[in-house]
């Protein structure tokens, strides 16, 4: 009987610590020490990858006007104001399209506004391709330019908004990566192709984008927003995974929306409230040191600044075109590990470095000093310029930017910083050549410094957002 009595109290012990319900599902442990179960971020990969066609695209049409310029001229018998006209006039589109992207992405969704971005380009490319004159190659340029504005905007808006928070700032990046991919294969298969065969091709990656948006879930954060609350959990489950566990994620932004929805709506001009006064400065701030420290300058020019140099300029632009995208998937790679603020000071770094080599072999040629040793030294300055670029300053300031807006004035100040980008294109490449003609040397000793003023700048002002949901950032920048 005692062994009995034993025996029946060691099953019961067993009985009590087996668990009620047995948990089939996976869980992986995160930093902070809470379980979750495994989610299936296969939907997420994809809607990154539907979404970066669009930056792709963008970097078609910044790389068209370069290997075609001299071909369009002499088969339309243009004078240097026409082809001038319509090598810049694609910017001026991408700013009308910053300033109606948020609203417009508000307003239809970020499906939606790429969508119409994609119509925009498609026609824009159809009008260049069967362009006989200067005034149909101009509206296509246009229209291809608006297309690319709203692009800038919506498509790192699009992946900040349904990737996890440790996935986010690499995702974010491919926007960069793309761009710099669609720029590099234009420069190369422009040398391959008539003019007329590129600008078709420019329809390939919008024909994807146009396809993959019938497959991909909109922008949960903004199907709440609009109050649509059933298709925002079904969104964020099909981001998410079937089993995963999105109740936390789900009641965190319902209550962050909540909160958004008892502010008044805001238009431009409320921007500049003091509640909003930091994430405008940081957001803005980027676009300013991302611009004027003179990669537009250096980018459309870069064969010129070879020759003038005294080095080959289609070896110049062919290693330019080479180095530019392992790099910028460098800084993918590590956006995630190593943060944003720490990216942004070692790309700063390089910025100043290059920009000082530069400035150092123009200096030479123009005193005869050196001058076998300068070609080598422009080279190097401009290829540390450019890699730098690439790896920090050229990809963060955008996922920073998608970042670091509340979401009720994210469609206006995202705009903002939009047009401040596109404004900053046009100026920097427009004033290059003036500078040249003025003074080489002193042209890159003043981009120098403001790179170093955008160091300054990130050390004292820009947050580090690394591991932190959109609602836990706007959560601390109130705070502060």
């Amino acid at each position: 009987m005692k062994e009995d009595i034993e025996h029946s109290e060691n099953r019961v012990n067993e009985e009590i610590t087996t668990p009620l319900i047995i948990q089939t599902n996976k869980r992986v442990k995160e930093e902070n020490g809470c379980y979750e179960k495994k989610q299936d971020r296969c939907m997420v990969y994809l809607s990154t990858l539907v979404a970066v066609r669009g930056s792709y695209s963008l970097g078609s049409c910044a790389g068209y006007s370069s290997p075609t310029q001299s071909a369009i001229r002499e088969d339309l018998n243009l004078s240097i104001a026409q082809i001038s006209l319509f090598g810049s006039i694609w910017t001026f589109g991408a700013m009308i399209g910053a300033i109606t992207s948020g609203p417009i992405a508000d307003y239809i969704g970020r499906k939606g506004a790429m969508r119409m971005s994609s119509g925009f380009c498609v026609a824009g490319w159809l009008a260049i391709f069967f362009a006989q004159g200067a005034l149909a190659l101009d509206i296509g340029r246009l229209a291809t330019g608006y297309g690319m504005g709203v692009f800038s905007y919506v498509v790192p808006v699009f992946i900040a908004e349904i990737a996890p928070k440790d996935l986010r700032g690499a995702l974010t990046t491919i926007n960069q990566l793309m761009i710099c991919c669609g720029v590099s294969v234009s420069f190369i298969i422009g040398t391959m192709m008539t003019w007329r065969t590129l600008a078709l091709t420019g329809l390939i990656p919008c024909a994807i984008l146009l396809f993959g948006l019938f497959i991909i879930p909109e922008s949960p954060r903004w199907l709440a927003k609009i109050g649509h609350q059933k298709e925002f959990e079904l969104a964020l489950r099909k981001l998410r995974g079937k089993d995963a566990d999105i109740s936390e994620e789900a009641a965190e932004i319902k209550d962050y929306i909540e909160t958004l929805e008892k502010l008044p709506k805001v238009n431009l001009f409320d921007l500049f409230q003091r509640r909003y006064s930091s994430s405008l400065i940081v957001g803005v701030g980027l676009m300013v040191f991302q611009q004027f420290g003179g990669i537009n300058g250096i980018c459309f020019y870069t064969g010129s600044i070879f020759e003038s140099s005294g080095f080959s300029s289609d070896i110049g632009t062919i290693i330019y075109a080479i180095i530019q995208v392992p790099i910028t998937a460098l800084g993918a790679a590590l956006i995630d590990r190593t943060g944003r603020k720490p990216l942004l000071l070692v790309s700063g770094t390089g910025l100043v470095i290059g920009c000082i080599l530069t400035g150092i072999s123009f200096y030479m040629k123009g005193h005869e000093m050196a001058i076998k040793a300068a070609p080598i030294l422009a080279v190097t300055g401009i290829l540390v310029y450019i890699g730098s670029f690439s790896v920090g300053m050229g990809a963060v300031p955008w996922v920073v930017m998608s970042e670091i807006y509340p979401i009720n004035i994210k469609g206006a100040a995202g705009s903002l910083a939009t047009l401040v980008n596109w404004f900053g294109a046009w100026a920097c490449s427009y004033t290059f050549n003036f500078l040249m003609t003025w003074n080489s040397f002193g042209t890159f000793v003043l981009y120098a410094a403001v790179n170093a003023l955008s160091i300054l700048f990130v050390i004292k002002i820009v947050p580090e957002t690394k591991g932190r949901t959109l609602e836990q950032i706007q959560a601390a920048i109130n705070a502060s």
